[in-house]
C-alpha cells in the first residue's frame, strides 16, 4: 500500500517537470561544428539523353476504333479499292487482273496515311504447313506488287490465314475460288509526325 502511494505522489511531480521544461531548439549543423561554413556551388543538372529515333522503316500506328476502320474500309471500297485479289489453284503469281485491282488500289493508298495488313489464304486441299506458305507467298506477292507502285512498305505488313478463314465453305471448285486469295484490310492510320 505504502507503494501504490508513492506512485500517485510521485506521478504527478514528475508529469509536471516534464511538461515544464523548455524545448531546445535544433542547432544548425555550423553552430554544432562551431566552423566556418562555406558555399557550395549549385549542381548543374545534366538532361537525360534523348529518346532514339524509331528506325525508319517502323511506323508510328494511331489506332482507329473498329466502326471507324469499317467506314474507312466502306469509303474506301466505295471509291473503287478492292479488298480481294484472286489465285488460280496452288499459285502465288498475279494475274493480270489482279494487277489491275492493285493498281487502283495503290493510288488510293498512295494518296492517304493508312496502314493496311495483306492476309494470305488458300482453299482446304493441301496440308495446313503448306497451305499457310502459300498463303504467306500470295500475301507477299501483294505487298510487292503494291511497293513497286509506288506505297510505302512501311505502310503494310503481311499475314498468313492459309486454310482456316474460308469465306465460303463447299467443297467444290466454286468455292475453292473464292478462297484463294489476298484480302487487303485498313488496320491503321501512320501519325503524321
Amino acid at each position: 500500500m505504502n507503494r501504490k502511494w508513492m506512485v500517485w505522489m510521485v506521478a504527478p511531480v514528475l508529469l509536471t517537470l516534464l511538461a515544464g521544461c523548455p524545448k531546445k531548439k535544433p542547432a544548425t549543423p555550423a553552430q554544432d561544428l562551431d566552423v566556418e561554413t562555406t558555399t557550395v556551388a549549385p549542381v548543374e543538372e545534366v538532361a537525360p539523353p534523348p529518346a532514339p529515333a524509331p528506325p525508319q522503316d517502323v511506323v508510328e500506328v494511331d489506332p482507329l476504333a473498329s466502326s471507324d476502320l469499317q467506314v474507312v474500309n466502306q469509303e474506301l471500297t466505295r471509291r473503287g479499292f478492292s479488298p480481294d485479289v484472286y489465285f488460280n489453284y496452288d499459285e502465288s503469281s498475279l494475274s493480270d487482273d489482279a494487277r489491275g485491282k492493285l493498281a487502283r488500289n495503290a493510288d488510293l493508298l498512295k494518296s492517304s496515311q493508312f496502314l493496311v495488313t495483306i492476309e494470305g489464304h488458300a482453299d482446304e486441299r493441301g496440308t495446313n504447313e503448306y497451305n499457310l506458305a502459300l498463303g504467306d507467298r500470295r500475301a507477299n506477292a501483294v505487298r510487292d506488287y503494291l511497293t513497286s507502285l509506288g506505297v510505302g512498305a512501311s505502310s503494310m505488313r503481311t499475314l498468313s490465314y492459309g486454310e482456316e478463314r474460308p469465306v465460303c465453305t463447299e467443297s467444290d471448285e466454286s468455292c475453292w475460288s473464292q478462297n484463294r486469295r489476298g484480302h487487303m484490310v485498313i488496320t491503321g492510320r501512320a501519325n503524321a509526325g
